[in-house]
């Protein structure tokens, strides 16, 4: 009976502390881990946020950059901070998949089971880009180019794992080529080197390739929508150009610590769809060729598992490990 009645009088000591973390949420800043360096769709998504979140909250968000291993580190280090709401992961939801079901990726965490969905934020489509430098003009003479020169064609991600990867092993398994994949630490940097011309192309968000469009250095060949995207209207799909079975988003959004308390889940749920259905931010996130796309938790959850099961379809289909 005392045994009962001190583990009662614990547990009920711990609820109730967890109700009053909740209640005085949030005290102090909030810090937004984005998984990779500045400049890529995950860094521009999350900092929009960012910039809308305060006033709703009362208090500062701050949005801290810590690249490394496809998203991985940033992730894994949110994932064992303290799940007190103060410490989130605004990450690539398709990456932290994608990383979950290679057998090569180290697991360190357990992926979706290690978060709390809070809210997906944006939905952002992915371009076929080339450096002018390679010297084709539409997507046949692209693939007709790779064909010619199999393995020999470079093109940059985000990472092994990143959605740009596995976006590319998609290309190659539907039009029948083989490239050469550069791996880098984040969107922003391979971006840099296909407007130097160090690499041939990349199939990377529009968030992160649009502000190049005008560049002269570049050539955006195809979407990966299932309809043209109203920025780049003259751009056609890969499903016009006979591209089968390729229809692609990549997403972007907000996962708390496992244990988080729901309340603060929640109220952070709620402030998210809040800042999503502004039209100051929609027409801001659509002139940068991305698309507000906030979610509930339950939501969150169901989203994640179903990104697992695409993107394990995909390793697997093409053998990526």
């Amino acid at each position: 009976m005392k045994w009962f009645l001190k583990t009662s009088g614990a547990l009920c000591l711990i609820f109730s502390s967890t109700l009053a973390l909740a209640a005085d949420w949030p005290a102090k800043p909030i810090t937004l881990v984005v998984p990779y360096p500045p400049g890529g769709a995950t860094d521009f998504s999350a900092r929009m946020y960012a910039q809308y979140l305060p006033k709703l909250l009362g208090t500062t968000v701050v949005v801290e950059n810590r690249a490394g291993a496809g998203g991985e580190i940033g992730a894994e280090a949110v994932s064992r901070a303290a799940p007190d709401g103060y410490t989130m992961l605004f990450g690539a939801i398709g990456s932290h998949a994608i990383n979950s079901v290679l057998p090569s990726k180290p697991k360190t965490y357990k992926f979706p089971d290690a978060f709390e969905g809070v809210s997906f934020g944006t939905a952002v489509p992915l371009v076929v880009a080339v450096s002018n430098g390679l010297g084709v003009n539409t997507l046949d003479e692209l693939v007709n180019k790779i064909k010619q020169t199999p393995g020999k064609i470079t093109y940059g991600s985000a990472g092994v794992g990143s959605s740009q990867h596995m976006a590319a092993e998609k290309f190659q398994l539907a039009t029948g080529t083989k490239l050469l994949h550069v791996p880098y630490k984040g969107s922003g940097p391979a971006v840099t080197d296909l407007l130097g011309g160090q690499i041939d192309m990349v199939i990377d968000t529009l968030t992160t390739l649009y502000p190049q469009i005008n560049s002269g250095k570049i050539k955006f060949l195809a979407v990966t929508t299932a309809d043209r995207v109203p920025t780049i209207a003259d751009v056609p799909t890969l499903k016009e150009l006979n591209v089968k079975d390729y229809v692609l988003t990549t997403n972007y959004g907000l996962l708390a610590p496992a244990g988080t308390p729901k309340e603060i889940v929640q109220k952070m749920s709620e402030a998210m769809q809040t800042v999503a259905a502004q039209k100051e931010v929609q027409d801001k996130l659509i002139a940068s060729g991305a698309k507000a796309y906030a979610t509930t938790p339950q939501q969150t959850e169901q989203l994640l598992l179903d990104e697992v099961k695409k993107w394990s379809d995909v390793a697997t289909r093409a053998k990526v490990e």
